[in-house]
């Protein structure tokens, strides 16, 4: 089983590339994925945990990871050192930050996201988790968003998604 561990803030989509990530890799067929977010009554900003689980038959395992393949972090000031303990022994850490970040692998995702006139992070840090993990492929994460997505939001969303997962490509 692969296991993702997302971690945000309230309000900026964590959980929705949680889900997003979940239906492109069942998007093939034969293929099983669980997202949920781990939050109380907090509010928008408030630190908020989601997970993705994949695997080749039904996931049922419905408790919190304990040690993920890749943790990707939305906003750089959730992310400590200590995370490594939550980690496989090959897994990775992805944050947003404009500045290195011991153990992890950082990338401007906020620069990318205003390039294209979004207000979150969420579909940058999936696009770079496509294009490091390789555990879907770009053009299954596109329809994931098509589904799930408002239409008005598709297109800067898809175009950032994949500029990301250019960046990491190269």
């Amino acid at each position: 089983m692969t296991e993702i561990l997302w971690l945000g803030r309230g309000g900026q989509g964590a959980f929705t590339a949680a889900k997003l990530l979940g239906a492109a890799y069942t998007a093939d067929g034969g293929r099983y994925a669980l997202a949920f977010p781990s939050f109380g009554p907090e509010r928008r900003g408030a630190p908020v945990r989601a997970f993705t689980k994949l695997d080749t038959k039904p996931v049922v395992d419905r408790s919190q990871t304990e040690h993920a393949d890749f943790i990707v972090v939305l906003d750089d000031t959730l992310y400590s050192p200590s995370l490594r303990g939550l980690l496989k022994d090959s897994g990775r850490i992805i944050v947003n930050s404009k500045s290195a970040a011991d153990g992890a692998l950082t990338f401007d995702a906020e620069g990318i996201a205003a390039e294209h006139r979004l207000p979150t992070v969420n579909t940058v840090m999936l696009g770079l988790l496509v294009g490091l993990s390789g555990v879907v492929t770009a053009e299954n994460a596109v329809e994931a968003i098509k589904g799930y997505m408002p239409q008005k939001i598709q297109e800067r969303n898809i175009a950032a998604l994949l500029r990301a997962a250019e960046e990491v490509s190269r």
